[in-house]
């Protein structure tokens, strides 16, 4: 395992991590570091194919389920040619959005983090930069956000009682 690993992670945890990082990769990153492997021959075991899926929300976080609206996803599914790649396992690529590409570079990536031979090489040249990468993005969103935020209070807050009144002595 990765010493760089989400806490409480097994095998499939750690893959859904480093499968959350790849589906929110920048695709020149990707076509950086994975266009010349993604040139080569592989088996197709799920074409390239680009749909809808919903999207579901609850209400406060933990309130009723309802429907957000729809978003377009692409995914795939490839063996790549071992001969090129060094790896046998079978890559999936999910990513938002119509980018055919994308979600080869993602399957592939996800293949060679499979392989245990390869997978401390691929996380450290893939997964652990750009979850940096995410992670202060996303630190610096909280901090605009942050900026940004208003307290409202009420009255009756500031006064001290439930219904805004004075308590009478």
């Amino acid at each position: 395992m990765t010493p760089n690993a989400p806490p409480g992670s097994g095998v499939n945890a750690l893959r859904r991590h480093w499968l959350g990082v790849l589906a929110r990769a920048p695709q020149d990153f990707l076509e950086r570091h994975l266009g010349d492997l993604a040139r080569g021959a592989h088996q197709w075991l799920r074409p390239v194919e680009t749909g809808l899926v919903m999207v579901r929300a609850r209400a406060g976080g933990t309130g009723q389920r309802f429907n957000v609206g729809e978003a377009t996803v692409t995914r795939c599914a490839i063996r790549p040619d071992p001969a090129v790649t060094g790896s046998r396992q079978v890559g999936v690529g999910y990513v938002l959005g119509c980018s055919h590409r994308q979600a080869v570079l993602v399957a592939l990536a996800d293949a060679l983090l499979q392989e245990s031979d390869l997978h401390a090489h691929w996380y450290e040249l893939l997964i652990a930069p750009l979850a940096q990468m995410q992670a202060h993005a996303s630190a610096q969103q909280q901090a605009q956000t942050q900026s940004t935020r208003v307290e409202f209070f009420t009255v009756a807050r500031e006064v001290g009682t439930d219904r805004g009144e004075e308590d009478a002595p």
